[in-house]
């Protein structure tokens, strides 16, 4: 179990996010909205949330095969249809090394077995208490 704390500025929208082990997020809405885009937005923490785990994902199973890639970029668009309640995540991985195009199939397959993208593909429930 992953378990995070959040505490938010008065009369802000700037929040801090600490993880258990002491690591420190800041979250804030950009100035448009009536933020002082002072941190990522709880979207683009989303989409980095899938990022990362997609790029750890492919830079273990690289090193555990033993392949040449010197660099993995990826970049996530998210995008929310409110009419539809549809949220589209697009992920472009440009991998720079010798590889050939099987090897780029499987780590096709590897990207989609990360952990968030099994989280966000599948049923999400969440519980709230309020104390």
């Amino acid at each position: 179990m992953e378990t995070l704390s959040a505490k938010i500025d008065t009369r802000l929208y700037r929040t801090e996010i600490t993880s258990a082990s002491g690591n420190i997020v800041i979250a804030d809405e950009p100035q448009e909205v009536g933020g002082k885009n002072l941190g990522f937005s709880p979207s683009e923490l989303l989409a980095s949330a899938l990022a990362s785990c997609t790029l750890i994902t492919l830079r273990m199973y690289i090193n555990r095969k033993q392949w040449n890639v010197s660099e993995i970029d990826i970049k996530v668009d998210f995008e929310k249809d409110s009419e539809q309640n549809i949220s589209l995540f697009t992920r472009k991985i440009e991998l720079t090394g010798e590889i050939d195009e099987s090897q780029r199939q499987k780590l096709h397959l590897i990207a989609e077995k990360c952990p968030i993208h099994k989280t966000l593909t599948n049923t999400i429930k969440i519980q709230t208490t309020i104390i």
